[in-house]
């Protein structure tokens, strides 16, 4: 217990420690003295998540039962730290518990370098966005909660920007899909899901949509688009162009992506058709 770096304490059946190895001390800045003054709920386990605490230590010192815990411990000073518990309990001779232990480990840092990589892994890294492969879950996800019906989905694909990527290079144009990555997020509500399909193409996720609603999206996201984007390269100007669909029952994911870039390509057309006639025209 003195050279371990692992949390142990020892508790009676009130929830008072009775004892407290360095590694505790050194972790949370309270004496010994100080931990066992008051049942330990009351010292430093997160407010949240007390009543959890009290109630699996009831059930410890009343049934013989305890089981691994996961969760946040303060420190002297308010700070949390992440702590993964594994839990026993005493007997005596006669085989009724007494006393708990607990036997825990820091896992902040581990937690976070994980989470880390969970957002590395579900975040566009030159956007910010959600990738593809997260929006597919986040997609599969609604419409599963929606059986199927009801979920709205956008996609976008940038007008002209091969030319801009020809003409200025590849630096202006990812400062270019990042500004309009920007513009998509904020044209967005909070519950709608942003993400880079691939290239120039972004889609959006509108988990309770009517075509109403999604209309306006588009409107708002064209017009979001008109403004300049300053480069190093002076300002540009680069269209979109929106399609929608909204799913049926028992429609896929992919059905609806399908769906949705069938329309936007549909629109695409148009608007090529009319740049024509105009440049004909002129």
């Amino acid at each position: 217990m003195e050279g371990t770096q692992a949390l142990v304490l020892i508790f009676d059946e009130r929830g008072h420690c009775l004892s407290a190895n360095p590694a505790v001390t050194r972790a949370l800045g309270w004496t010994r003295e100080e931990l066992g003054a008051r049942p330990f709920w009351d010292v430093y386990v997160a407010p949240e998540h007390v009543i959890l605490a009290r109630q699996a230590f009831t059930l410890a010192i009343e049934r013989g039962l305890a089981f691994p815990q996961e969760g946040d411990w303060l420190d002297r000073s308010g700070a949390r730290r992440r702590i993964r518990m594994h839990n026993d309990v005493l007997r005596d001779e006669g085989g009724q518990p007494y006393a708990l232990v607990t036997v825990g480990m820091d896992v902040t840092q581990q937690n976070h370098r994980e989470a880390l990589l969970r957002e590395r892994a579900e975040i566009d890294h030159l956007t910010g966005l959600s990738n593809r492969s997260a929006f597919f879950d986040h997609l599969s996800t609604a419409l599963h909660a929606r059986q199927g019906a009801g979920v709205g989905l956008l996609f976008c694909d940038l007008d002209g920007f091969k030319q801009v990527n020809d003409e200025h290079g590849h630096h202006v144009g990812d400062l270019l899909l990042t500004q309009v990555a920007q513009r998509l997020q904020d044209s967005c509500a909070p519950d709608h899901v942003a993400a880079r399909f691939g290239g120039d193409e972004f889609v959006i996720l509108f988990p309770h949509a009517d075509e109403q609603r999604l209309s306006l999206l588009a409107e708002r996201i064209k017009i979001a688009m008109r403004d300049p984007i300053v480069t190093s390269s002076g300002t540009i100007n680069i269209g979109v162009s929106v399609g929608w669909a909204i799913s049926e029952p028992k429609m896929a994911a992919d059905e609806l992506i399908q769906a949705a870039d069938h329309r936007m390509y549909r629109v695409k057309s148009v608007r090529q058709r009319h740049a024509s006639i105009l440049d004909s025209d002129t």
